[in-house]
């Protein structure tokens, strides 16, 4: 079952063109779902009765079903959708001061192998449709109040958004079409674990989202164990493609660290960081471990953190440390799907870029 608004398949613009309906009837529907929060055919009370009917009767308006809504003491909320397959996944929605970022994932699973990482430990199910990219950000839509909307999308979520960039891509253009969300999309961060032709082929798109390299560690001996991908890739391929697209897009990049017990958080990891990034237009996120029953790692102490965002800091490098949310709802790491019986876990919770506005 495709979703109505699927960009790719648009089983809602076929729909209405095989009945004859006028093509405003689409941008209406359109200005229900994105702007207006419908979440039924029946509220869309400028569409002619016989239509709403007819589209009740054919047309589902939704391919998942809300399994939870969780809301955390600081206000993030998170959703566990059931795909028309019965597969699970996970999306969040976290506010800080004005702004409004959701986090959507990409695949069921994923294939990248991070040791540290419970979205992983089944392997990669399947790619998400771009229908199903598409109705995360509207069923996290409809968690917001009348005055507030979505500012910020980080795709971050379950799976490896550039093994999947021929659904993700179309999703996104629709979530910054004024006929969608209207986001800038520099207000998008498209997140990976590094696939040099994946993040070339997101340049040669030449639209600016903005890239996150999970990178984890500072050498290919470290980052073999971590990531268990990087074997067949290598640091050294994922730095020249990170640079390649900075100079196609002009976006600052942002390298992603997971900060883990004695093993990555040691002082001589830290200085190794910093040669490794000497001279990048780059922002470093900081993100403190946050456990995984069954995974061997821990956070790392304050005073370890404190020491390696001191070292980066010390020669000029721009770091940010992740702020824990939503820990009261099981935000981090699919813990609310493996609450729920799932042996497929999801994704941790992202660091929010607060540094700009852009």
């Amino acid at each position: 079952m495709s979703f109505l608004l699927d960009p790719v398949e648009k089983p809602l613009e076929r729909w209405l063109a095989s009945r004859g309906v006028p093509k405003y009837r689409l941008g209406q529907i359109h200005n229900w779902l994105f702007a207006r929060r419908a979440a039924s055919f029946e509220e869309m009370t400028d569409l002619p009765q016989d239509l709403r009917k007819a589209l009740s009767e054919e047309l589902p308006l939704w391919s998942t079903n809300i399994v939870k809504r969780h809301r955390a003491d600081d206000a993030t909320e998170k959703l566990l959708l059931e795909l028309a397959d019965g597969q699970r996944i996970e999306c969040v929605l976290m506010r800080e001061g004005q702004r409004r970022t959701i986090c959507i994932s990409t695949q069921v699973g994923c294939g990248m192998g991070c040791a540290f990482c419970a979205s992983g430990l089944e392997g990669v199910t399947r790619n998400l449709s771009s229908g199903e990219i598409v109705e995360q950000m509207l069923r996290l839509n409809q968690c917001l109040g009348p005055n507030e909307r979505i500012s910020h999308i980080v795709v971050m979520g379950m799976g490896e958004p550039l093994a999947n960039l021929k659904s993700l891509l179309p999703a996104l253009e629709l979530a910054t079409s004024p006929q969608g969300l209207g986001i800038s999309a520099r207000r998008i961060t498209v997140s990976t674990v590094g696939l040099p032709a994946g993040i070339d082929r997101l340049a040669k798109n030449n639209v600016p989202y903005r890239l996150a390299v999970s990178l984890h560690a500072p050498n290919d001996e470290l980052r073999d164990q971590l990531v268990r991908v990087n074997s067949k890739i290598g640091i050294d391929a994922i730095l020249s493609a990170a640079a390649r697209y900075f100079a196609a897009t002009g976006r600052r990049l942002t390298f992603e660290y997971v900060l883990l017990a004695d093993v990555n958080d040691q002082p001589e990891h830290a200085q190794e960081l910093v040669r490794r990034l000497a001279g990048r237009t780059a922002l470093v996120n900081i993100i403190p471990y946050n456990p995984v029953d069954g995974l061997p790692y821990h956070r790392p102490s304050d005073e370890a953190l404190n020491r390696f965002v001191a070292i980066l800091r010390g020669a000029e490098i721009e770091v940010q440390v992740r702020k824990r949310k939503g820990d009261a709802i099981d935000a981090a790491c699919g813990q609310l799907r493996r609450s729920m019986g799932n042996t497929q876990t999801v994704f941790q919770l992202p660091s929010v870029d607060v540094s700009s506005s852009a």
